[in-house]
C-alpha cells in the first residue's frame, strides 16, 4: 500500500486497537493468478510471541481451498469521506480522508476444537453486552452443530501496514474546519470520521 509520510502509522498499540474497533474486514487470495475475495470478521489475536487474524467461511465458499505457500492479504478499513477543497483557506485540491490497515500473513485451516474456541470468543465479544446474548454456552447442540457447515481459518501475520489519512498535512485552522464541516455534513461517514480527527486532535 502506497502511504504518504504523513499518513503513516507505525504504533502497532493503536493499529490493533484499529482492528478491534473496524474488525469486518477483507481477506484476498489468488486463485490461478486472479485475485478473489471475502468480507467477513477478522479478529486479531496474540498466540506465545506471534499475531494472528481469526475468521471463518461458509463450506460452500471455495475461497478456503486457495490456503497455500502464498501470501495472502487482509484489508480492514475506517470511516472515509470526501474533503471539498472549499474548506481550506487557501485554494487547492479536493481529496478524501481514511483510515486502512493491510495486513499480509499465511493462512491454514483450524481443527474443529480450534473454530469452536474462536466461535465462542466471536460470540463474547459481540453478545456479553446484550440481554440474553447468544453465547456459545447457552445455544442447543441443535444450532452448534451447524459449526460442520463452517471452515475455521487463521492467518499468522508477517507485515502490517497502515495509513491514516486524516488532513496532518494541513494547518490547523484548516484541520478544525475540516472537521466542523465533515459534523454537519448529511453523512454518517463524514460524521464519524469528524470524530476521528477530533479524537487525534485531543491526544
Amino acid at each position: 500500500m502506497y502511504i504518504p509520510k504523513h499518513f503513516k502509522v507505525t504504533d502497532f498499540v493503536e493499529i490493533k486497537d484499529f482492528i478491534q474497533r473496524n474488525s469486518f474486514g477483507t481477506i484476498v487470495t489468488t486463485e490461478e493468478g486472479k485475485p478473489i475475495a471475502t468480507h467477513l470478521p477478522l479478529e486479531l489475536h496474540k498466540q506465545g510471541d506471534d499475531y494472528y487474524l481469526t475468521g471463518h467461511f461458509a463450506s460452500a465458499n471455495p475461497q478456503w481451498k486457495t490456503f497455500g505457500d502464498d501470501p495472502v492479504l487482509v484489508m480492514y478499513q475506517g470511516p472515509h469521506a470526501y474533503i471539498s477543497s472549499s474548506w481550506y483557506k487557501d485554494e487547492n485540491v479536493p481529496t478524501w480522508n481514511y483510515q486502512a490497515v493491510h495486513v499480509y500473513g499465511t493462512a491454514s485451516i483450524m481443527t474443529e476444537q480450534e473454530l469452536q474456541e474462536n466461535l465462542k470468543a466471536l460470540l463474547q465479544k459481540y453478545e456479553k453486552h446484550r440481554e440474553s446474548g447468544a453465547l456459545w454456552e447457552k445455544l442447543s447442540q441443535k444450532t452448534k452443530n451447524q459449526i460442520k457447515g463452517i471452515v475455521g481459518f487463521k492467518v499468522k501475520v508477517l507485515e502490517v501496514q497502515a495509513a491514516y489519512k486524516l488532513s496532518q498535512n494541513r494547518s490547523e485552522d484548516d484541520y478544525d474546519n475540516i472537521i466542523d464541516k465533515l459534523d454537519k455534513e448529511n453523512d454518517l461517514n463524514s460524521q464519524q470520521l469528524s470524530e476521528v480527527m477530533n479524537d487525534r486532535k485531543r491526544k
